[in-house]
């Protein structure tokens, strides 16, 4: 993990985002002490288990009825008011 004081990470905030993108962690100090981390985010899912998702929402849509209206006709119906 690489190590840059405030002015540094202050002046070449561009750089350090780029290198921190390509996954490599930076603490930043102040005075000699660390006092934030650089560091990538982590995806929160994966593509295949956003897949999942989006399959299961739609198998659940699936059941769900409306009193036979349309989500037009509800949309029309929530206009008048």
């Amino acid at each position: 993990m690489r190590t840059v004081g405030a002015f540094e990470a202050k002046t070449r905030l561009s750089e350090l985002l780029d290198q921190v993108a390509a996954g490599e962690q930076i603490t930043i100090t102040r005075h000699g002490a660390p006092v934030a981390v650089l560091a990538p985010v982590k995806s929160a899912q994966t593509r295949k288990e956003k897949d999942k998702v989006v399959a299961e929402i739609r198998r659940l849509r699936k059941g769900i009825r409306l009193g036979g209206l349309s989500i037009k006709e509800l949309v029309v119906e929530g206009r008048k008011y």
